[in-house]
């Protein structure tokens, strides 16, 4: 849970932070408990950000989450070896509708949730704003989690090289697994899900989560495994981050910390 009156001084400066001197700029103090405020939030930020990667990082391994690795090892493995084969079953028509659908969906996910968020800060709503800052607490953890694992598989996509999918070909953040679009989808409505339980709520946003995986799985940009195991990562980082974030006077998940991670 994350302290809102260390945010609100930066993010909104009282009277007295304001008011200008003869000369018409700020007095030297308060520019620098201005500038020692900025410091210290987004070291605080760095701080809070590296707790968060090394817990992401260290809660495979915790003895509780067996099972869900255990499960998602045994579905990656399966579609891994059955990837191939459904790739031919998947055609290549119409593969830039499912481009421009995923697109759409992802852009009115993330337009959405911006807009919750500037409404939060704008009308000092805590609710929207801990989902807007969730949110892009969750973005961040996501990427720095998605970057390493595209370096290191560096797998081709459908249609590059032999076709089949190889690994370690190409180091970039630009291959093929694990499917970003997915990771981030499932990651930010997992974080929304989470703090509006409302049934609708939740509907709206794994339904565009799933609408942008599947298209972009039906244009032919990852194979069924690398959108399994994107979608499973965003969505176990999401729940993650909010719940060591969230305020329970504000969301009825968080009281009952149900997670799904990995």
């Amino acid at each position: 849970m994350h302290d809102e009156n260390e945010n609100d001084t930066w993010l909104f400066p009282t009277k007295a932070a304001t008011e200008l001197d003869p000369a018409g700029s700020l007095p030297q103090t308060q520019t620098q408990t201005q500038q020692s405020g900025h410091e210290g939030l987004v070291m605080r930020s760095v701080k809070r950000t590296l707790r968060d990667q090394k817990e992401l990082y260290l809660t495979p391994f915790k003895p509780a989450n067996f099972k869900w690795d255990a499960l998602e090892l045994g579905v990656t493995s399966a579609l891994l070896a059955y990837d191939r084969h459904i790739e031919k079953h998947i055609g290549t028509a119409h593969y830039t509708l499912y481009q421009a659908t995923s697109d759409v969906a992802i852009a009115g996910l993330g337009a959405t949730l911006g807009g919750v968020w500037i409404w939060g800060l704008k009308g000092n709503h805590p609710h929207a704003k801990e989902t807007g800052l969730l949110e892009l607490e969750t973005l961040v953890n996501t990427f720095l989690i998605y970057a390493p694992m595209q370096l290191l598989a560096a797998r081709q996509r459908p249609g590059e090289g032999n076709g089949n999918g190889d690994f370690w070909m190409h180091h970039n953040i630009n291959t093929s697994f694990p499917g970003g679009h997915a990771m981030f989808t499932f990651a930010m409505a997992t974080v929304v899900s989470h703090e509006y339980s409302q049934k609708w709520v939740q509907l709206l946003a794994y339904s565009a989560a799933s609408i942008v995986t599947v298209s972009r799985f039906m244009a032919r940009d990852h194979w069924s495994s690398d959108m399994f195991v994107g979608s499973a990562l965003g969505i176990g980082i999401g729940a993650h981050i909010f719940h060591a974030h969230c305020d329970p006077t504000l969301s009825d998940s968080c009281k009952r910390h149900t997670r799904w991670i990995f």
